[in-house]
């Protein structure tokens, strides 16, 4: 049997081959179409609606994708699956903004990028305010505002808690959750590297957050790996309007610290929220022991990528690659797709 360790580069290896091939015969295809069809008007491109919510003098950011014209798996005059992209501790929703773009052109979706309070442009909450149910209770403002029925959650990092702590109070809401890299359990607070083990024998307490720091600071160069200026473009926006926040984000800092959402995943996974997992295998920032601990919660299966915690930044298309190119992931989206459809005809009840 194939051991746990040797999984996450079996997997990423795979999932890198698939993208690489499937770049190969979509630049094939763009050369085919400039010759026979140069004459033709040239794709729709799709853009964004970025809304500045009043809640009681709160500026609550959100950006929606603008393609009204969407429609679902069933074809035109089918409304299309709409889906939320929650952002990661210290990003925002501009930052998932290439990502979002790609899940609406080659998915069909409209896409929805919160940032949530103190991030991205939305103003903090008060700091005795603070919780994980407080920052989830942004993603049902956003919904009741588009009127949103049911959507797809997809968290990174902190914003895959968020998706779960929504999930576990809204399930009859969510079409299903994908959780990337996610915090929801607490095994990823336990800090075991180098760094940790080396000032632990000094400063015990200070330990963990040595570790985590030198552990987010070996993540960075992973973003810079591609289109390197247009990745450095797209967090520029979110991270100047974090850093002039930063002292009123520290209280969610200290909460995901001490979260614990363990009951929570489980409670998902029994409703029958179908939960996609998918973990970059070079993750120092949220390790392998905290993916372990997800697959056992939610009772599914990890897939791995190649890429460090923040692979979705760095490699925008990584998720269409996931749910159109590799199993897990295809078969996943077969599953979204089947929900969505029992949902605009749902079967008939028998009377007896």
């Amino acid at each position: 049997m194939e051991t746990f360790a040797l999984t996450p580069w079996r997997q990423a290896v795979d999932v890198a081959s698939r993208s690489i091939a499937k770049e190969m015969t979509r630049r094939g295809q763009m050369v085919a179409r400039t010759v026979t069809r140069r004459h033709e008007e040239p794709d729709i491109e799709i853009g964004w609606r970025v809304v500045n919510l009043d809640l009681h003098g709160r500026v609550f950011r959100y950006r929606v994708t603008d393609n009204d014209d969407a429609h679902g798996p069933s074809g035109p005059g089918t409304p299309p699956i709409w889906a939320i992209n929650i952002h990661g501790y210290f990003a925002g929703g501009s930052m998932y903004a290439r990502e979002s773009l790609r899940l609406a052109q080659r998915l069909g979706w409209r896409v929805v990028n919160p940032s949530l309070p103190g991030f991205g442009g939305s103003a903090p909450l008060d700091w005795g305010a603070v919780s994980i149910n407080a920052l989830s209770d942004h993603i049902d403002i956003v919904r009741q505002e588009l009127g949103i029925e049911k959507f797809v959650l997809l968290g990174h990092s902190m914003g895959g808690a968020v998706a779960i702590d929504y999930a576990s109070r809204h399930v009859r809401d969510v079409l299903g959750v994908i959780y990337r890299d996610g915090v929801a359990t607490p095994e990823w607070q336990e800090r075991h590297g180098l760094p940790a083990r080396l000032v632990g024998t000094v400063l015990p307490d200070v330990a963990p957050m040595v570790d985590l720091a030198s552990a987010i600071a070996l993540d960075t160069p992973d973003l810079m790996i591609g289109h390197m200026f247009t990745t450095i473009r797209a967090l520029i926006p979110d991270l100047s309007s974090n850093f002039k926040t930063v002292a009123h984000s520290a209280p969610v800092a200290t909460m995901l610290m001490h979260l614990d959402l363990t009951e929570s995943v489980r409670h998902v996974a029994r409703a029958d929220v179908p939960i996609y997992a998918a973990w970059g295998c070079f993750d120092r920032v949220v390790t392998s022991s905290a993916a372990a601990a997800f697959e056992r919660a939610a009772n599914t299966t990890v897939q791995w990528v190649p890429g460090g915690h923040s692979w979705m930044l760095a490699r925008p298309s990584g998720m269409c690659d996931l749910l159109t190119h590799v199993p897990s992931g295809m078969a996943y989206n077969d599953v979204l797709n089947e929900r969505w459809r029992l949902e605009q005809h749902p079967p008939l009840r028998r009377v007896v």
